[in-house]
């Protein structure tokens, strides 16, 4: 947490004149029992009506100077805790926009939502109360204890014995719950998981009529979380009931000693009432630091959660690579697996690809076909040997470096809120109108967008629900084309298209006057067929490279496939 707080740097001003003028109020809270004191005895006693009238005014205008320090209190400790929770959430998700597909797998989306969210919410509010309240509470808590002595000493020592008790009750109270919101905190991010799990999947969970089952998994982790809520905050809630037992009979107490003392006239009866007033003053503020430090504890713990997500270093990181290649792409001997215990997704791979070839890369499911594409956009780096782009080991670039030389068009469509335009444009956020028509032109998908109402400006929904499965994957093909890179990437990227539509596809790629590398991954052969070169991949190994007529007449896992696609076709 003190690491996360070295982000509070150019909000000094307010952290100063916050609890600053917090203290102000404080000190006017702790003066209005001594206004009273007198107003007793110099007014209602001796029946001075003016005395009376204008300790009112003055209490009046306590009362205003007071509301005045608190809502300036209030301003600065907003700004700053508002102002340091944007620059943490900034920072937050510029370090998880760093983080390789590796680390985000590990780490887990669900938890890395729940940090930028709710944890960052939660550290926001402690740091405002904490502003606000944390010195104000102790103040007047030790104050109302040394005006009380002014008033009366020998009633006072009521005071001496009340504070430490509450000490140690808030104190031991706090120490206790701290690991127990980890774990609340925990069982938050597994219910979050859930919740995200299932609303991607809600079609296929209806489709297998599994909504009962996902039901029960969710409420029993729902349960876990309630129990541990429950558990904790019944602990938590000792706090204020305990406090108000200690506070009361210290007030009983005080009572009967200052009654004794009135008695025999050590003690007026306003001395007694300016007593009873310290004293609730010290039961209102240790109620509130009770809460105070309940909320802290739960944003240290968030703080904490935050911090140790800012602390994780990127897997992926630029190196010196000794080793170059004089092919435009190659794998050299290059395996990898996703986690260290698991077997190999790629191994022993040694390809190259000329600069402008158009190579075809099919196989079965699970044959490695994406994860080839993934070690060349550096996604991830290879756990063996080493990957060439344009002569350099990606791992001595930079991932912005490799990606600029790179369009890819993933597997899954992304599309996000805006528009047609907005979306194209993150291809290219300098391409001019001319420039976006050819690219959709290229991608098969002007003469749908031309038919919209709003045409390119035509508004697309989060995930592009408003659109076909086509129509997703000819835009995202048409925000690659606006890059105009050097390397296309079409991962498995058409098939959501017919084959008529996939065939005007390939032959608009094949005529663009830059002359792209196009690396088409698909499992319809027919889609590849064309290609230079074809790779052909069976349980993470090269099993076959070579033209179409070659392969399909030597290689038989590549004919076995040609062969079926034909009969279902």
């Amino acid at each position: 947490m003190l690491k996360l707080l070295k982000n509070m740097k150019g909000y000094g001003k307010e952290c100063v004149l916050g609890p600053l003028f917090k203290l102000f109020e404080a000190l006017i809270e702790l003066l209005i029992p001594y206004v009273v004191l007198n107003m007793i005895n110099n007014g209602i006693e001796k029946a001075d009506t003016s005395y009376i009238v204008i300790s009112a005014l003055i209490l009046v205008g306590m009362g205003l100077i007071g509301l005045a320090f608190s809502l300036t209190a209030q301003y600065y400790s907003a700004k700053a805790a508002v102002g340091f929770t944007a620059r943490v959430r900034e920072k937050l998700f510029a370090h998880i926009q760093g983080l390789s597909y590796s680390d985000i797998d590990k780490i887990g989306k669900s938890t890395l939502i729940n940090r930028l969210t709710s944890d960052m919410n939660q550290v926001q509010t402690g740091v405002n109360l904490a502003l606000r309240l944390f010195l104000r509470s102790p103040f007047i808590v030790f104050g109302a204890a040394i005006m009380a002595f002014t008033v009366s000493p020998e009633a006072s020592t009521v005071f001496l014995y009340a504070i430490p008790v509450l000490a140690l009750v808030v104190f031991s109270l706090i120490l206790v719950t701290i690991p127990l919101y980890k774990r609340v905190q925990m069982r938050l991010d597994t219910v979050t998981a859930k919740t995200r799990e299932n609303l991607n999947g809600a079609r296929m969970l209806r489709a297998l009529t599994k909504e009962n089952d996902e039901i029960s998994s969710f409420n029993s982790k729902n349960d876990e979380l309630n129990r541990a809520q429950k558990f904790v905050g019944k602990i938590s809630s000792l706090m204020n009931p305990m406090t108000f037992v200690i506070i009361n009979i210290a007030i009983a107490l005080l009572i009967y000693k200052g009654g004794l003392s009135v008695e025999v006239g050590l003690l007026s009866q306003a001395a007694v009432v300016a007593l009873y007033n310290y004293m609730s003053q010290i039961l209102v503020e240790l109620i509130k630091l009770a809460n105070l430090i309940i909320t802290i504890t739960k944003s240290v713990a968030c703080g904490k959660r935050v911090q140790a997500v800012l602390d994780i270093e990127p897997s992926i990181v630029q190196v010196a690579a000794e080793a170059e290649s004089r092919e435009f792409i190659e794998f050299r001997n290059v395996s990898f697996r996703y986690s260290k215990g698991g077997d190999y997704a790629l191994d022993k791979i040694n390809l190259t690809v000329n600069k402008g070839e158009t190579v075809g890369i099919i196989g079965g499911t699970g044959s490695g076909k994406s994860t080839l594409i993934n070690l060349l956009c550096r996604f991830y780096d290879t756990s063996k040997g080493n990957v060439f782009l344009k002569g350099k080991d990606v791992k001595g670039m930079s991932q912005s470096d490799v990606l600029s030389l790179i369009g890819i068009v993933p597997q899954k469509s992304e599309l996000f809120a805006g528009t047609i335009r907005s979306n194209m444009l993150f291809g290219n956020e300098a391409a001019s109108d001319e420039e976006l028509a050819e690219a959709l032109d290229c991608a098969v998908a002007s003469e749908f967008v031309n038919k919209l109402d709003k045409g390119i400006d035509s508004p697309v929904e989060q995930y592009g629900r408003n659109l076909s499965g086509g129509q997703k994957q000819r835009l995202t093909l048409a925000r690659a084309l606006v890059k105009r890179p050097e390397i296309l990437i079409l991962d498995d990227s058409s098939s959501a298209l017919d084959y008529l539509t996939d065939l005007k596809l390939r032959r608009n790629i094949a005529s663009l006057d830059y002359d792209p590398t196009v690396l088409i991954v698909s499992q319809r052969f027919s889609s590849i067929k064309d290609a230079d070169k074809i790779i052909v991949l069976d349980e993470g190994r090269v099993v076959g490279i070579g033209k179409h007529d070659e392969l399909y007449e030597n290689n038989y896992l590549y004919r076995e496939i040609c062969v079926s696609q034909t009969k279902n076709a």
